[in-house]
């Protein structure tokens, strides 16, 4: 079985994106994808209602592929209206956050706390970068910071943090987040480095596709792993992680 937590459709190109979405699927045997919808850095709040509702639809084109991400804005005054209706309405798996704020701020403690209440995780964009770091682009360090004031909730720190070495060191010791390693073009050293020191528990297949599936993909197949520590990364901790356990 093959669980990728971390893909995207674009406002550009939704109907492209969703059909290479499918066909990657169907080419390399994947069983499911969260999907969430981006664009604008700091997207208003149509566009966060039109995201939110092309993922809706895809997810009713797919039922059995396809589980929805809610995008959220918490810069925006009705960002716990949005969520709970992804979460109540659309009945999508969790939140995503992008880079509208840093994870730990102020603003985005409610949508959390409303997170934990419905008993979903929360991905979010970090990354890392030596030169071009965007204005509110989150970091490992965010991340802990989150995850030791909500130690409740459930936390996907994506991209390994953007830089592994930068990324993974702050999170080592917060049980609550779990990594994935979608996005740029990662050294098989860096998939090493995360198992050693978060191990296979914590780490998530996530392939930010549209970008290419079987780079991440082969980095597991690559790691000097167990069959069953190879499991845990390719589908079992996405299948525990978003299990819900409760009905909000």
């Amino acid at each position: 079985m093959l669980i990728d937590v971390h893909t995207h459709i674009w406002l550009s190109a939704i109907e492209n994106n969703k059909k290479e979405l499918v066909q990657a699927c169907r080419q390399f045997g994947i069983d499911r994808i969260y999907v969430s919808g981006l664009n604008a850095l700091i997207p208003d709040e149509n566009e966060v209602q039109v995201l939110n509702g092309e993922v809706y639809k895809f997810m009713q084109e797919q039922p059995q592929l396809i589980r929805g991400m809610c995008m959220v804005n918490p810069r925006h005054a009705n960002a716990l209206d949005v969520l709970k209706n992804g979460i109540e309405n659309y009945g999508m798996s969790g939140m995503k956050l992008w880079m509208s704020t840093f994870c730990d701020d102020p603003l985005v403690f409610p949508l959390v706390e409303q997170c934990i209440a419905y008993d979903v995780p929360i991905l979010i964009h970090a990354f890392h970068k030596s030169v071009g770091q965007l204005p509110y682009e989150t970091l490992g360090t965010h991340v802990a910071s989150l995850a030791c004031r909500y130690p409740q909730a459930r936390i996907i720190m994506a991209h390994l943090g953007g830089n592994c070495y930068n990324g993974i060191k702050p999170i080592r010791d917060c049980a609550n987040v779990w990594v994935d390693f979608s996005g740029s073009i990662f050294r098989r050293d860096d998939l090493d480095y995360s198992l050693e020191m978060i191990g296979p528990e914590r780490l998530l297949l996530g392939s930010d596709m549209n970008g290419s599936f079987l780079v991440c993909y082969g980095q597991v197949l690559e790691a000097a792993l167990t069959d069953a520590q190879r499991d845990l990364i390719l589908y079992k901790n996405a299948l525990k992680l978003f299990e819900r356990k409760q009905q909000a």
